[in-house]
């Protein structure tokens, strides 16, 4: 059965984690489902992903029974060194996949979101989470270390103090306080059906302009001011008055919705 469904529509990508009889844990077919996930929709026109994971859970995390199999053949740290993508090892871009598509991505959060599936649903723009969604830094409880970009985009998310609590214990914490803690960025009883009216609210933004504003908060995280300044430059320039803009302002003044090529 395959591991995750990627379907289109009204320029949506939808990104379905579905294996709902181990709550979407990680095993190595998941693995090389959601890398290819993550291609195909950087290859689209997309103009917003909304990821999930069906049945009872987003992602419980490892499947630890199939952990050991994923570095199969190789040396375990060899591995976990390997810079297979840019920067990252294969695990951890399941994570920063999310972070470099070009278009916003949506993380619809319920039921158990620990440890590797909790730094997956991090790499998204926004997470929507149910109320008693449950999300944990569980890494510690086995012996280990958040290794998947957690590292990279839990601080900029969360107070120091609070990193070092949720990774030092391994408690899940529900979706109210993950709101308070920043690690959640809205709360829905629903949140597929949120995520969903979202991403159908950034696809009728300017495609070109949505990109554009991703590219440039990426770098806004990262780089020194004088290096964002002049990004925000050049990216305006590349932007105002050319076709998109022009219709993007008269369909505000004609109160319609704008109508992209």
């Amino acid at each position: 059965m395959a591991r995750v469904s990627v379907r289109f529509h009204d320029h949506i990508a939808r990104v379905t984690l579905t294996r709902p009889d181990k709550m979407n844990a990680l095993d190595g077919e998941m693995v090389q489902a959601i890398l290819a996930a993550g291609e195909e929709v950087a290859a689209s026109d997309a103009r917003a992903v909304v990821l999930s994971g069906e049945g009872r859970s987003f992602c419980a995390g490892l499947d630890l029974a199939s952990f050991r199999q994923m570095g199969a053949g190789a040396d375990m740290s060899e591995w976990l060194l390997e810079r297979s993508h840019g920067d990252a090892n294969e695990m951890q871009e399941l994570a920063m996949l999310w972070r470099r598509l070009p278009m916003p991505v949506i993380a619809a959060l319920h039921g158990a979101v620990f440890g590797g599936g909790l730094q997956i649903a991090l790499g998204a723009d926004i997470r929507i989470a149910r109320p008693d969604a449950k999300l944990a830094v569980m890494e510690l409880k086995w012996g280990i270390v958040p290794d998947m970009g957690g590292m990279v985009l839990l601080p900029r998310l969360v107070r120091s103090d609070v990193l070092r609590l949720l990774t030092y214990t391994a408690e899940p914490v529900d979706g109210v306080q993950a709101e308070r803690w920043g690690l959640v960025t809205r709360l829905a009883e629903d949140p597929l059906a949120e995520a969903l009216a979202l991403a159908g609210q950034i696809a009728e933004r300017g495609p070109n302009a949505i990109r554009a504003a991703k590219r440039l908060i990426g770098l806004a995280e990262a780089a020194p001011q004088a290096e964002v300044l002049l990004a925000e430059s050049r990216e305006q320039a590349a932007l105002i008055g050319r076709p998109e803009q022009i219709e993007v302002v008269s369909a505000q003044m004609q109160g319609r919705k704008p109508v992209f090529d």
